[in-house]
C-alpha cells in the first residue's frame, strides 16, 4: 500500500498548502490511504468541523487532532458525528469521540489508526500513551484485521518518541511523531519493520516560530512578557509529511519525508 501522513496544519497557510497539493499529489503518487493532522489548523489552536471538511473534501481519509482538540467549541459534536475525525486514545473515558478506528482505503484494504498524547513536558498529565496503543492494537492486528496501522504519537520529548517506535515496532506500519512542528531528520525502518519519524513537521509556513509570527514569541523569549495572542504565520507553507510504501504483510518497505513547496525545498516519492 501507498500511504501518506501529513504533519500539523498550521493557520490559514496550512489549511491552503493542504487545499493546493493534497488533491493533486493524492492522483499523481496514487496514494491508497492518507491521514492529516489537524491539531491546529483553526487559527493555530484546534480544528473547525467546517476546516475539517475541507481536509476530507481535498482527500483525507482520516483527520487526527492532539492536545487542542477541543479547542474549538464545534469539534465535540463534530467528533460524535463524523467517524473520519480521531481525538488522543488517552484523554478521559468520558471525551466525546474515539481514538482508534479501523477504516476502508480506496482500495478496499482496511488501514487501522490510532493517536495517543505523550506525557513528558506536557502541560496535562494524560494517561500512559503506551498501555492505550497496546490495547487499542490488540482490537486490529496488522496482518489480521487491518492490511496497514498508522500510529500518531502527538508528543513533546524526542525520546519518549523513539521509546514509541521501538514499542511498536513490528506491530505498526508507520508511527509518526507529532507536536513539535519541526520535521526531524531520522526518517527510517525499523528493525523490526515499521516505519518511524520522531516528528513528522507542520504543514505551514517555517519562515516563523514553530508556525507563529515571530514578534509575539520574540517579545516573550528577551522580557519574559506577553504583550498579544500568538498569530498564525501566513507566507507560503511547506506540505511536511511522511511517505510510507508497505508490503502484503504490512510492513514498510520504502520510506521518504515529504518536503512540498515553501522554504523547505521540495522531496517527494
Amino acid at each position: 500500500m501507498k500511504l501518506l501522513f501529513l504533519g500539523d496544519v498550521m493557520g490559514r497557510a496550512g489549511r491552503a498548502a493542504i487545499g493546493e497539493h493534497l488533491p493533486r499529489i493524492r492522483a499523481e503518487w496514487a496514494l491508497d490511504f492518507v491521514v492529516v493532522n489537524g491539531e491546529n489548523a483553526t487559527g493555530g489552536m484546534g480544528l473547525s468541523a467546517a476546516h475539517a471538511k475541507e481536509f476530507l473534501d481535498a482527500g483525507a481519509d482520516c483527520i487526527t487532532l492532539g492536545d487542542h482538540a477541543f479547542d474549538q467549541r464545534d469539534m465535540s459534536s463534530a467528533l460524535e458525528s463524523e467517524p473520519r475525525i480521531l481525538r488522543p486514545l488517552n484523554y478521559a473515558k468520558s471525551a466525546p469521540g474515539v481514538g482508534a478506528r479501523l477504516y476502508e482505503a480506496r482500495n478496499g484494504k482496511k488501514v487501522f489508526v490510532a493517536q495517543a498524547l505523550g506525557q513528558v513536558f506536557m502541560k496535562r498529565p494524560f494517561a500512559d500513551p503506551f498501555s492505550a496503543l497496546d490495547a487499542a492494537l490488540r482490537a486490529a492486528p496488522l496482518g489480521q484485521l487491518a492490511d496497514a496501522v498508522i500510529v500518531d504519537f502527538h508528543a513533546e520529548a524526542t525520546s519518549e518518541k523513539m521509546g514509541m517506535a521501538h514499542w511498536l515496532d513490528g506491530r505498526v506500519s508507520m508511527v509518526a511523531g507529532t507536536h513539535t512542528h519541526v520535521p526531524t531528520a531520522d526518517a527510517r525502518i525499523m528493525p523490526k519493520g515499521s516505519a518511524a519519524i520522531s516528528d513528522a513537521g507542520m504543514c505551514g509556513d517555517y519562515n516563523s516560530v514553530i508556525g507563529m509570527e515571530p514578534l509575539e514569541p520574540l517579545r516573550r523569549f528577551v522580557t519574559g512578557m506577553s504583550k498579544e495572542r500568538f498569530t498564525p504565520a501566513s507566507g507560503e507553507a511547506t506540505l511536511s509529511g511522511l511517505y510510507v510504501e508497505t508490503n502484503d504483510k504490512g510492513m514498510a518497505i520504502r520510506v521518504v519525508p515529504i518536503r512540498l513547496g515553501g522554504l523547505l525545498g521540495q522531496s517527494i516519492p
